[in-house]
């Protein structure tokens, strides 16, 4: 029974890879990626209501008398 001769496996294994690895690349590089997201520039709307013009004691503590 003859011998299996193994001496060429390195050589054929590494040239898969590489193979392998040149083919991906390029079938990557052919894909269209979309742009990098853009950060929107927000504007605030402000919506100015009647109570907002004038200011009120709503805000302050009650006044308690004093002992």
């Amino acid at each position: 029974m003859p011998q299996l001769d193994t001496s060429t496996w390195s050589i054929t294994i590494i040239t898969t890879i590489i193979t392998l690895f040149i083919f991906f690349q390029m079938k990557i590089s052919s894909f269209n990626f979309p742009p990098k997201p853009q950060s929107k520039n927000l504007k605030t709307h402000t919506i100015k209501n009647p109570w907002e013009n004038k200011w009120t004691k709503i805000y302050s503590p009650p006044s308690l008398p004093l002992q």
